[in-house]
């Protein structure tokens, strides 16, 4: 799988899960649970990965909706 965005935002997260099933892009979402270990702190950032397949149209559907400066590695 391949990582798109690293955040704590979690209104984002939603919307790219949102933007990216709307083009039946399947997203993980990583580390969600890790709250509970870190005591719902919200310091450790959550991981939104796709399959290695969908990387590319995925990419491009998050910068077509203003998202690049959120996007993994540019």
């Amino acid at each position: 799988m391949i990582e798109l965005i690293r955040t704590n935002d979690l209104v984002l997260i939603s919307a790219v899960e949102a933007l990216l099933a709307g083009q039946g892009i399947d997203v993980f979402v990583a580390d969600q649970f890790a709250s509970a270990i870190e005591g719902s702190l919200g310091f450790l950032p959550r991981r939104v990965l796709v399959q290695a397949d969908d990387a590319a149209p995925a990419r491009r559907l998050l910068r077509e909706a203003g998202l690049s400066q959120e996007l993994s590695g540019g």
